[in-house]
């Protein structure tokens, strides 16, 4: 245990150094990756409702037993929404607007799918709505603000940061939603990346956490969510699908949490001032 109190400084220091040098060649790169992943949950879910219209407005009238054009009406709304705010946040087209958008999306379609009382969706909608907090924290500028009478904030204003604990707090809950203690190596894998969420949530060695819980939410999506191997149409070629652009969207936001650091509220910002 000695021992390991001595070299675990030195192991995190050394893994931070690296992350720093992947992040200062991939800089240019990071934040468009970021965003590409972060939306393709909401641009595949909006092109699935362009090319599957009637299905869906039919789905929605027999799930919520209400007139056919009302199910399309919403059908519409989704669609519209989702592949409209996702372009105007990769045009940077008043991106906060964006944002917004896709944040009363994620609310409606919780709500419409009576998710609040699934659990493992809730929790995939609770992670993607982290993600989208770091996208407006990262949007956030002085000059304009998205809502009259609240005071405007930057990146390194107290809004700004409690953006990005909120984003983190919350983009961690996928993993949560992830473990599945069936097998001794799944369950070494588990513990290792509920430290690792944890030490983001706080804010502590964050860079390098976010790191491994990408590299860890990678492997399990080309493993466990690999739709392409089932047949098109099935009901697990759909959730599979469904889980992998879900997942695909929180590595996005964990890759922004590497791009903005962790923000003013975290113990890596403490420890700066210590």
């Amino acid at each position: 245990f000695y021992r390991l109190q001595k070299t675990y400084p030195k192991m995190m220091n050394t893994a931070e150094d690296a992350a720093d040098s992947i992040l200062r060649v991939a800089k240019p790169f990071i934040k468009p990756v970021a965003h590409f992943c972060l939306l393709s949950t909401f641009v595949e879910d909006g092109f699935r409702m362009l090319f599957q219209f009637k299905d869906q407005s039919n789905y929605m009238s027999n799930f919520w037993g209400c007139p056919w054009i009302i199910a399309a009406l919403f059908v519409i709304l989704n669609l519209f929404l989702q592949l409209g705010a996702s372009s105007m946040i990769f045009l940077r087209i008043k991106p906060k607007f964006g944002v917004a958008a896709l944040l009363f999306v994620v609310v409606l379609q919780t709500l419409a799918y009576h998710a609040l009382w699934d659990l493992h969706f809730f929790m995939r909608n609770l992670s993607v709505s982290g993600g989208l907090l770091l996208l407006l924290a990262e949007t956030a500028d002085t000059n304009k603000n998205m809502f009259a009478g609240v005071p405007e904030f930057s990146t390194g204003s107290d809004s700004s940061s409690a953006l990005q604990l909120a984003g983190r707090v919350l983009i961690v809950m996928l993993y949560l939603s992830l473990v599945q203690l069936d097998s001794t190596f799944r369950i070494l894998i588990d513990i290792l990346g509920l430290v690792f969420v944890s030490m983001i949530a706080v804010g502590f060695q964050t860079k390098v956490s976010a790191f491994a819980v990408v590299a860890l939410l990678l492997l399990e999506n080309v493993t466990l969510n690999a739709f392409w191997f089932e047949s098109m149409g099935s009901s697990r070629y759909d959730f599979k699908k469904y889980d992998f652009f879900q997942t695909l969207s929180v590595i996005g936001g964990l890759l922004l949490v590497v791009a903005l650091g962790p923000g003013g509220l975290s113990v890596d910002e403490h420890k700066k001032r210590w």
